[in-house]
C-alpha cells in the first residue's frame, strides 16, 4: 500500500477506536481531537514506517518524515495538552464569575473552550503502536 493511503487508514482507525473508548459509545468522538489513541501519533508513525520500509532508514525522505513525526507527536502530547489544561482552568473561572456584573463581556463568553485537545503519554504510545502495526502490515502484507 502506498504511504498516504496507509497513513490515512491509521488515522481513520484511530478515530473509530475513540468512539468505543467510552460507555455508551460517543459517536461525536470520531471527528474530535484528543483521546485514546492519539490519531496524530498513529498517522505520522504509520507514514514514517511505510517510508522506512520502501526507502530505507538511511534515505532522505525517511529523515524528513521522522522529523515531521517527532514534531507532531511532541506537539500532540506537549503543547496541545497544555492548551487543553488551560482551557479547563479558563472554563472553570468563567463558570464561577458573576456574569451579571460583566454584561459588556457576555459576547466574549458564548461557549466553553474545548478541553480535550492533547494527549496523555499513554494515548501517544498507543497511537504510535497502532501506526507502527498498520504501517508494517501495509508494507509487508497489503
Amino acid at each position: 500500500m502506498a504511504p498516504l493511503p496507509a497513513a490515512l487508514l491509521a488515522l481513520v482507525f484511530a478515530q473509530i477506536l475513540k468512539v468505543f473508548n467510552s460507555f455508551p459509545p460517543r459517536f461525536s468522538r470520531i471527528i474530535g481531537s484528543g483521546g485514546m489513541p492519539s490519531s496524530h501519533s498513529a498517522f505520522v508513525t504509520c507514514l514514517t514506517t511505510v517510508i522506512a520500509l520502501r526507502h530505507g532508514l538511511d534515505s532522505d525522505i525517511f529523515a524528513i518524515t521522522a522529523v515531521f513525526a517527532l514534531i507532531t507527536i511532541y506537539d500532540a502530547g506537549g503543547v496541545r495538552r497544555a492548551v487543553g489544561k488551560q482551557a479547563n482552568v479558563l472554563n472553570r473561572l468563567i463558570r464561577e464569575l458573576d456574569l451579571s456584573r460583566l454584561e459588556e463581556n457576555k459576547e466574549l463568553i458564548k461557549e466553553e473552550l474545548k478541553e480535550l485537545i492533547g494527549h496523555t503519554p499513554f494515548e501517544i504510545i498507543a497511537g504510535i503502536l497502532l501506526g507502527l502495526v498498520i504501517g508494517l502490515l501495509s508494507g509487508y502484507i497489503i
